[in-house]
């Protein structure tokens, strides 16, 4: 694990309190890059007084060396290392090792981690028992959620996070069966028999074998296809402390078993403002309707009076571009074009506003570029992937995300329970009264 490069400047901000004049030295905390922090953690002690940060926007919340985003500058690194050449070069499990252990490994270490996720890819066969006790027109992700939740009772030899041990059995379990209980979520709300993994296909080719094999006939991998999969896992892998990495965090500061904080992950990725934004691109094409009328919707994303607004254009995060943006462009036609689809009016729609996007003056200008969850449903619609799957992969890309921070968050001596506090607006002391003498 490479040495974390922080230091503090002492007292190096003041704050005064214009009503007494008092001011009070607060120190700065320096991470290795990006903006430095003011260190309020005595805050309340010294002042009585608590900041107020609604979303937590402008709050750092821990110490942490695993992901850096420079929203302004369109930068996203894991570990140190730029998200186009871990697209580009990696894979999705080298990508995991990265993550989880801080370094990329050799080839010794990266055989053994593979081996090690692909025999653990198999679920507890009782499992598959508790799937069959949901309707089977339930969301997947609404499966996905229960069956992660229910993880402990069937692995609850994993769940002393005290113990290194268990820590590194149950990141194992999580990220290497993840793909087999989304496929399973997917198959059942569909009536279909469950698919065993296979040990000689690599994450990506497994995780698409599970969702759409058929024992009737043989399944053949489509090479492109698993490459555009891995790379979508890659990209998502990880995004610093948004929401769903936020509430995994905080589930854990209390204690949790590390199965119960990615089941509330995945219930934070859930909400459509978070994990639901591929999702929220295709139901925006189907409700534009056809290349004809993209004139008319541009018209209306133009007009500041108007409510609506292009899904997939921009980011919040990221003012310049989105760096994953230009691999996943690069990805979705190279899918496109390897499944030569023709006159399908939901992609049409979606590169003639990709085409606009890139070209039109008022996008530029307000570098409104197509952004990652554009391109990814363009993809997921493609490859025949159903909208109530897109955050279901969205989940087992960023479970290995979750696992890190997770993992982090134990191990920081500095971590104590999540307890934001709050500004009160509420009634003052009040007296009961009895119910016959209330008006």
């Amino acid at each position: 694990m490479p040495e974390k490069m922080h230091s503090t400047e002492k007292a190096a901000f003041t704050l005064t309190d214009n009503r007494s004049g008092t001011s009070y030295d607060l120190d700065v905390l320096k991470g290795s890059t990006g903006p430095d922090v003011i260190d309020v953690r005595k805050l309340y002690a010294d002042t009585g007084h608590f900041t107020y940060d609604p979303g937590f926007t402008s709050t750092g919340s821990c110490e942490s060396d695993i992901t850096f985003i420079d929203g302004e500058e369109g930068i996203l690194r894991y570990r140190g290392y730029p998200i186009d050449q871990l697209a580009e070069h990696s894979h999705f499990l080298e990508v995991c090792y990265l993550l989880v252990y801080g370094e990329l490994p050799n080839a010794d270490d990266m055989e053994k981690f593979e081996t090690r996720i692909t025999y653990h890819t198999m679920l507890h066969e009782q499992i598959n028992y508790f799937f069959r006790g949901f309707r089977r027109d339930s969301h997947p992700m609404a499966i996905m959620n229960g069956v992660i939740g229910a993880l402990s009772a069937f692995y609850h030899d994993s769940t002393d996070i005290a113990d290194p041990v268990h820590r590194f059995i149950a990141s194992t379990r999580m990220i290497a069966k993840m793909p087999t209980i989304a496929a399973t979520a997917y198959r059942y709300s569909l009536g279909m028999p469950f698919t065993y993994p296979r040990n000689d296909l690599n994450f990506s080719e497994n995780l698409l074998y599970m969702m759409f094999s058929n024992p009737c006939e043989e399944y053949k991998v489509n090479k492109i296809l698993a490459r555009a999969m891995d790379r979508i896992l890659i990209l998502h892998a990880d995004h610093e402390q948004n929401a769903s990495t936020s509430t995994v965090r905080i589930s854990g500061s209390s204690g949790a078993n590390p199965f119960a904080c990615i089941a509330a992950g995945i219930a934070s990725l859930w909400g459509p403002a978070h994990g639901g934004a591929n999702e929220a691109v295709l139901t925006m094409l189907e409700e534009i309707g056809s290349v004809d009328n993209i004139p008319d919707y541009i018209a209306k994303a133009k007009d500041k009076n108007d409510p609506f607004r292009l899904m997939g254009f921009g980011h919040r995060v990221y003012k310049n571009f989105d760096p994953r943006a230009k691999v996943m462009r690069q990805t979705a036609h190279e899918v496109l074009g390897d499944l030569n689809i023709k006159d399908d009016p939901m992609l049409d729609m979606a590169m003639e506003l990709e085409r606009i996007a890139l070209e039109d003056d008022y996008f530029v200008e307000k570098k409104l570029y197509p952004n990652v969850d554009f391109y990814s449903g363009i993809i997921f619609k493609a490859m025949g992937i159903p909208t109530s799957m897109f955050t279901v992969l969205f989940a087992v890309a960023r479970t290995v995300g979750w696992v890190a921070q997770w993992n982090e968050m134990i191990e920081d001596p500095t971590q104590k329970i999540g307890r934001p506090r709050q500004l009160y607006t509420g009634s003052l002391e009040r007296n009961y009264l009895d119910v016959t003498k209330r008006k």
